[in-house]
């Protein structure tokens, strides 16, 4: 698996946009919660390049993973792979070599009930602080 990770560049929004509307889709009309206009707004408001890697694997952008400071949090945010790259160990791969840079806080994100990524985090060893009926908010703490 040929997987690396590049810095995103501003022109990245539209492709990450219509990225994120496509893998949250199910989880959100399964929630009752899609909007096809706020799901590709609310990328397009939080997008911060300098924040922001794709997930290149070959030749061809599959990805992305964002890691936000605030404070001494580090925030993983807008970590979508294609749906057709989901399940092949290239999300736990990333996650893994994300996890591994200096940071000496902790780490903290969130997912959609239902979402067969929380099994993800959970193998990482987040743990969750807190959820409701949509969000699940989970923490790596720093002695991890």
């Amino acid at each position: 698996m040929n997987v690396v990770l590049r810095p995103s560049l501003p022109e990245d929004i539209d492709w990450l946009v219509e990225l994120r509307a496509d893998v949250l889709r199910t989880d959100l009309q399964r929630l009752g919660r899609y909007d096809e206009h706020r799901v590709r707004d609310r990328m397009r408001q939080g997008f911060r390049s300098e924040w922001t890697r794709v997930i290149v694997e070959g030749n061809g952008n599959v990805g992305s993973i964002s890691t936000r400071p605030e404070g001494s949090v580090r925030w993983i945010e807008h970590f979508y792979l294609e749906r057709g790259r989901q399940g092949a160990g290239i999300g736990g791969n990333v996650l893994r070599s994300v996890l591994a840079e200096p940071w000496g806080g902790a780490t903290r994100l969130n997912v959609l009930q239902g979402s067969p990524a929380r099994r993800l985090y959970e193998r990482h060893g987040f743990v969750t602080d807190i959820e409701d009926d949509v969000d699940v908010f989970m923490t790596l703490s720093p002695s991890r």
